[in-house]
């Protein structure tokens, strides 16, 4: 099921608006959020519109997690991170999806939740598609 007012599962402009589309992996899409204060920072969204993890399977909660530790195995190993954070909101927008959000002792936000989006560090195209290239070849 998707909901043509949900930027994930909409896509397109709304989706640009936020971020870029890495890959589709067995029941989500990584999609690399355009500010990049966190280097490596990506959105894990379900590949359905689902609002809760308790309204999927066991079996769909499991490839739903598998694919959570696939894609920050590949952001570890690019961007070499001492923690990633895990990030699960949506009190308005109501799409299940992570944040998983690489952060580095004495760097910014450490020891501090991170910013939903604060708007500080963007990049130009190429830097975008490098990083993306990079993530899938850890994928």
């Amino acid at each position: 099921m998707k909901d043509p007012h949900c930027g994930y599962c909409a896509g397109g402009e709304t989706l640009a608006a936020f971020g870029i589309p890495i890959c589709e992996l067995s029941v989500s899409t990584l999609i690399l959020f355009q500010e990049q204060s966190h280097p490596g920072r990506c959105i894990l969204a379900y590949k359905d519109h689902i609002s809760e993890l308790v309204d999927l399977t066991d079996a769909e909660r499991n490839a739903f997690f598998t694919d959570v530790a696939r894609a920050a195995r590949a952001i570890h190993a690019v961007f070499h991170p001492d923690k990633v954070n895990y990030g699960a909101y949506g009190d308005t927008g109501r799409h299940l999806h992570f944040h998983l959000v690489p952060k580095y002792q004495g760097g910014y936000e450490w020891g501090d939740v991170f910013g939903m989006n604060p708007g500080r560090t963007f990049l130009s195209q190429e830097e975008y598609t490098r990083i993306i290239e990079q993530i899938k070849l850890h994928l």
